[in-house]
């Protein structure tokens, strides 16, 4: 299974020990050369950006900045928008697919989840994954944790220490475990 295939068969309940979960390990251990890489060694900005985006699949893009370390157990299911700034300690599991959209800052130490394990602990081992989708202008305080399936408005702020579990609207101030609105952003 290439990883193309993957991405398109990701959004479907996966079985513990199925093709699919084999297949993320592997892809899993592609991601921990790169990221080795990246948090291994000081590197330039733009040998910085080269490596991310060899990790990500996709064309290069000198508006993008990183803060190492971080961590991603697929990255190529992970989609950035321009000028999008990652701070140091981002951990991203991008199974179920990542999208950030244009002007997007994330905080320190923010976790991005796309995956649920299923809650019968007969079958505990098998995932369910879930795109996360962050629109424009989106800031992401330090320490953030966003679950799957969750999409962030354009212009939404998340509080720091927030975990993120339903949909924020655009414009909105987003705080609080589990994370609730608490402003409106004019």
């Amino acid at each position: 299974m290439d990883s193309r295939q993957f991405i398109e068969s990701a959004k479907e309940y996966i079985v513990a020990g199925s093709e699919e979960h084999l297949h993320m390990h592997e892809m899993s251990q592609r991601a921990l050369r790169y990221t080795s890489e990246i948090n291994g060694k000081y590197h330039e900005p733009d040998e910085l950006r080269r490596l991310f985006f060899e990790l990500i699949g996709k064309q290069y893009d000198q508006t993008f900045g990183l803060f190492p370390p971080f961590s991603t157990d697929y990255g190529l299911n992970i989609k950035l928008g321009k000028r999008v700034f990652i701070n140091s300690g981002c951990c991203f599991q991008d199974q179920g697919g990542i999208e950030i959209g244009d002007d997007v800052l994330i905080g320190q130490q923010v976790v991005i989840a796309t995956l649920n394990h299923d809650l019968d602990p007969d079958r505990r081992g098998n995932m369910l994954p879930a795109p996360v989708k962050i629109g424009n202008k989106v800031w992401i305080g330090a320490h953030a944790t966003i679950l799957a399936g969750v999409k962030i408005g354009d212009g939404a702020v998340i509080a720091a220490g927030a975990v993120v579990t339903k949909d924020v609207p655009a414009n909105t101030v987003a705080a609080g475990v589990p994370a609730k609105i608490i402003k409106t952003i004019k």
